[in-house]
């Protein structure tokens, strides 16, 4: 587990992860997505309680599963429609603001 921990931060770019897991994935999704991947890549590793947190044993399988899993996510779907990054987030949902906050800036 610590090897593949250590090899983990060694890795910069989604190619590096892809590369390392060795998992084909499709170059132009990559290219336009390779922030989201990464990020949705994490979000799944902290749903599993991060790499520390899998069994060691089956932490490198689950980890190109889940990679593999977030290069999919965006082949037929963009960036902006998964709402990985809260500006996405946020960009059609609700904004909420305190009032308290309106009323400083309005000078109440």
């Amino acid at each position: 587990m610590n090897t593949l921990v250590e090899d983990l931060k060694h890795l910069e770019s989604a190619e590096d992860f892809l590369n390392y897991f060795a998992i084909s994935y499709d170059v132009a999704v990559v290219q336009v997505s390779r922030l989201h991947i990464l990020k949705r890549f994490q979000q799944y590793l902290a749903r599993e309680g991060g790499v520390e947190g899998l069994p060691a044993a089956s932490a490198f399988a689950t980890c190109r599963a889940l990679l593999a899993r977030a290069h999919n996510d965006f082949i037929a779907s963009s960036g902006i429609e998964q709402k990985v990054f809260k500006v996405f987030q946020t960009a059609q949902g609700e904004h909420r603001v305190a009032i308290e906050g309106l009323r400083r800036k309005a000078g109440f």
